[in-house]
C-alpha cells in the first residue's frame, strides 16, 4: 500500500515529503511534478506568497535513472520566503526575544483550538502548520502518483464547480481533453465563460471590502477499472476514503460523490443508474452515472465524480472580533498575508489528494513489487473481465 508523511511550517526552510509503499520501475518524471506544482500556484484571486514562491520539488531518494526503486520517495520543496523569516523561525532559542508573539486568534482557523490543546503561548507555532502551505507538498504527492497511474490509461482532472453563490457548468459529455483545455486557460477554472467574468468580479468586489471567497470544486477521474476499493469492511470503501483524504485538507467542510446531497431529494427510479451490456465493447455500461462511478464503495468503470466544498479563507484583511488570548481583553483576529480566494488553486490540491487516493485502491487491486509485475496482474483481470 502506498502512505506518505510531510512535515514543514508555513515560513519555514522546506517542505519535506516521504512516499512509501511505490512499486518499481515506474518512470518517474520530476518536470511533470513541478507542472502541477505550478498549476497550483495559479489562480485569480491569489495572494502575494505566490509571488516569491516558485514551487520545485526535489527529489532526494528512491529514483534512479529516471525510475522508481521500490524504496521510499524522500521529496524536498524549499521555501523562498524563509530568507524573510529566519529568525522569526529559528531553531535558537536566543532568538525567542526577536520574535512578535500572536495572541489574536483568527476565527475559523486552527489557532484558538491549536494553542490550548498543546498550550503555546505564541499561535504561531500553531498556524505555521496548519497553513495551507502544506498543500504544496500534497500535490507533489499527487503529482507522483499520477505517475503510478497513467500508464493504466487513468486521467484525473480538478475544476471548479463555483466560488461564492456564482455556479459554473461544466457539461458531462464534454471529452477530458477539451474540458482540460478550456479549464486550465480559464484564470478561475471554469468551464463557463459566463460564470467566470461574474466569478472575477465577485472576486474584485471581495478584495474591495477586505473579505474572502469559497466555492466547490469538482474532480473527475476517466479510465478506472470496474473493481478499485471494497464493500467488505467500512475503511476499504473508496467513498469513504476519498472523503477522508478531501476533509483532511485545509478549509474542507463537506464532500460529496456523483449527486451527493441532491441524491436525498430524488426518488430511487430517477437515481439509481440502469444496466446494459454493450456487446461490441463487451462490458456493462450505464445509462447515467448518478452514482459518480462508485456502487457499494467499489468504481463502477465509470467516471468518478467528486466534489469538494471550501470554506471562504481565515485571514479577512477587515477582521472578524475576536479576544486576546493573553489579556483576555476583546480584540479583532490577526491579519496574516493571504489570498482573496483560493478555489482555483483548490481543484488542482483536490486533484491530487484523489490521484494518491486512486493509487493505493490501484496497488491493493493489483499489487506487486514492479511496474511489470503490476501490468501482467492488470492485463489478466481485464481479460477476465471480458471473459465474464
Amino acid at each position: 500500500m502506498l502512505r506518505f508523511l510531510t512535515a514543514g511550517e508555513s515560513h519555514g526552510p522546506q517542505l519535506v515529503m516521504i512516499v512509501e509503499g511505490m512499486p518499481a520501475g515506474f518512470a518517474i518524471d520530476p518536470v511533470q511534478i513541478d507542472f502541477h506544482l505550478s498549476r497550483r500556484q495559479k489562480g485569480y484571486g491569489r495572494g502575494g506568497r505566490m509571488a516569491i514562491e516558485q514551487d520545485q520539488a526535489r527529489i532526494v531518494s528512491g529514483v534512479r535513472f529516471g525510475q522508481s526503486l521500490g524504496s521510499p520517495i524522500a521529496m524536498v520543496i524549499e521555501n523562498r520566503d524563509f530568507a524573510n523569516w529566519t529568525k522569526r523561525m529559528s531553531l535558537d532559542p536566543a532568538d525567542r526575544e526577536s520574535a512578535h508573539v500572536i495572541t489574536r486568534p483568527r476565527p475559523g482557523h486552527a489557532d484558538l483550538a491549536g494553542v490550548l490543546k498543546y498550550d503555546r503561548e505564541d499561535i504561531r507555532d500553531i498556524l505555521e502548520r496548519a497553513s495551507a502551505r502544506e498543500t504544496a507538498a500534497r500535490v507533489a504527492i499527487g503529482g507522483l502518483s499520477r505517475q503510478l497511474l497513467e500508464p493504466f490509461g487513468i486521467d484525473l482532472l480538478g475544476y471548479v464547480a463555483s466560488i461564492g453563490r456564482i455556479q459554473a457548468t461544466a457539461p458531462d459529455r464534454l471529452p477530458m481533453a477539451e474540458l482540460r483545455r478550456i479549464t486550465e486557460q480559464s484564470p478561475v477554472r471554469v468551464a463557463d465563460p459566463e460564470a467566470e467574468r461574474a466569478i472575477i468580479a465577485e472576486i474584485d468586489a471581495c478584495k474591495a471590502t477586505g473579505d474572502t471567497l469559497g466555492g466547490v470544486v469538482e474532480v473527475k477521474v476517466t479510465g478506472l477499472p470496474v473493481g478499485l476499493g471494497s464493500h467488505v469492511h467500512w475503511d476499504r470503501k473508496l467513498d469513504g476514503r476519498l472523503g477522508q483524504a478531501l476533509l483532511g485538507l485545509q478549509a474542507v467542510k463537506g464532500v460529496e460523490v456523483g449527486s451527493g446531497f441532491q441524491a436525498a431529494a430524488m426518488r430511487g427510479s430517477e437515481l439509481h443508474d440502469e444496466i446494459a451490456y454493450d456487446p461490441q465493447r463487451a462490458q456493462f455500461i450505464r445509462s447515467s452515472n448518478n452514482s459518480g462511478g462508485t456502487e457499494g464503495g467499489m468504481t463502477t468503470g465509470e467516471p468518478l465524480r467528486v466534489r469538494a466544498a471550501f470554506k471562504p479563507l481565515s485571514t479577512l484583511m477587515r477582521p472578524l472580533r475576536s479576544v486576546d488570548t493573553k489579556t483576555k481583553a476583546e480584540s479583532v483576529g490577526t491579519i496574516e498575508r493571504s489570498d482573496v480566494c483560493a478555489v482555483p488553486a483548490a481543484a488542482v490540491i483536490a486533484e491530487a489528494v484523489v490521484a494518491f487516493e486512486i493509487a493505493n485502491a490501484f496497488l491493493e487491486k493489483f499489487g506487486g513489487d514492479s511496474y511489470r509485475e503490476i501490468e501482467r496482474n492488470y492485463r489478466g483481470y481485464m481479460e477476465q473481465l471480458r471473459a465474464y
